[in-house]
């Protein structure tokens, strides 16, 4: 909670990309990643969007923003309104809580 009726702050964490050594190799990338806004009285998606680490059309940037309007601009092109689950569909499973993170949900996390 934050502190503000009804609005409350949650985060993710995943893995970018797969360098060749790496201290976990078995567990492979989770980009892009797919956020869908599910209401559960309903059992359909009300809002979701596609976000992508790198650029999405695979253009590497050889320099840094020369001002603010530029990363804006490279912020909101990783950031697509499709490519999710659009309409009802089956609710996803949830999977067990973290003890430490209660509110971070880990895909590189594994419970015992």
């Amino acid at each position: 909670p934050t502190g503000t009726h009804g609005e409350q702050v949650a985060g993710v964490r995943y893995r970018a990309w797969s360098p060749p050594s790496a201290l976990h190799p078995t567990i492979g990338s989770h980009a892009p990643l797919v956020f869908d806004i599910i209401d559960t009285w309903n059992s359909r998606a009300v809002g979701a969007c596609t976000y992508h680490v790198a650029h999405p059309g695979g253009r590497n940037y050889q320099a840094f923003p020369v001002n603010a309007y530029e990363a804006e601009g490279r912020r909101i092109m990783r950031f697509w309104n499709h490519g999710h689950t659009p309409g009802g569909g089956v609710l996803p499973s949830f999977e067990a809580i973290n003890a430490e993170y209660p509110h971070t949900l880990d895909l590189r996390w594994q419970p015992s």
